[in-house]
């Protein structure tokens, strides 16, 4: 997988990637509760003021930097699934003007917050991300951060489907994986989500895209690490 990952990836973002690869030290603690089958998302969250602030500075020293390295060749329209405050998209906006950056978010108060940042009204959408207002190959590329695992099991499935629906390129995700390598399951910290192993994701990545490869972020916290997967078509 690494081979072909990098016969497709230009050298310079190879080597960039390398230097952020280098973890810096995870919180020692966090409380985690176990939870059963979810029957819905937890969505509170989406809608606390606080939350959004907190999301202005979440990706700063990892994933946003990976993102903006995968994306660095790119040309064409992106889509931002679960684009929160929009900060994602200025940050590539700035990096990248040969593209359109397109973002959607369930919660209208983050939506609010990306049109605030001057992101036009008319690259920016209120829906959930199992379905998608889109058109088939409407976007050369898409990603997410941190998003996929809080959705329920049906969730994920649709949103995967819906990922691949609406891009005709490559599609990144970047996702908590166990560090027990165990499928842990439904969980809570500060929000619920899927702890569980990376080959669990990868079956749910490869019902819908023909090639799957894994890379490692820098994001990490005491029982996960975070892993983008990287999805073609």
């Amino acid at each position: 997988m690494k081979k072909i990952f990098r016969a497709i990836t230009p050298p310079v973002i190879i080597q960039l990637f390398r230097m952020f690869r280098k973890s810096t030290q995870a919180p020692k603690t966090i409380h985690v509760q176990k939870l059963g089958d979810p029957k819905q998302q937890d969505l509170d969250l989406y809608y606390d003021v606080t939350y959004a602030e907190a999301l202005e500075e979440w990706g700063k020293d990892n994933t946003w930097n990976e993102i903006q390295m995968f994306l660095a060749c790119s040309r064409g329209k992106i889509l931002d699934i679960a684009c929160g405050t929009g900060r994602t998209i200025k940050l590539l906006e700035s990096k990248n003007p040969q593209c359109e950056i397109y973002g959607f978010d369930i919660s209208d108060l983050l939506i609010a917050k990306a049109r605030e940042k001057g992101i036009p009204d008319s690259r920016l959408k209120i829906a959930d991300a199992t379905k998608m207002p889109y058109s088939t190959d409407e976007f050369d590329y898409s990603y997410s951060i941190g998003s996929l695992e809080h959705f329920t099991e049906e969730g994920i499935v649709k949103f995967i489907s819906e990922s691949a629906r609406v891009t005709k390129g490559m599609s990144f995700h970047m996702i908590p994986v166990s560090k027990s390598g165990k499928n842990e399951g439904w969980m809570k910290t500060i929000q619920s989500f899927y702890n569980n192993s990376e080959g669990w994701w990868m079956e749910k990545f490869g019902n819908s895209f023909s090639r799957v490869y894994t890379i490692a972020s820098k994001w990490e916290d005491p029982i996960s690490f975070g892993r983008w997967f990287v999805c073609i078509k």
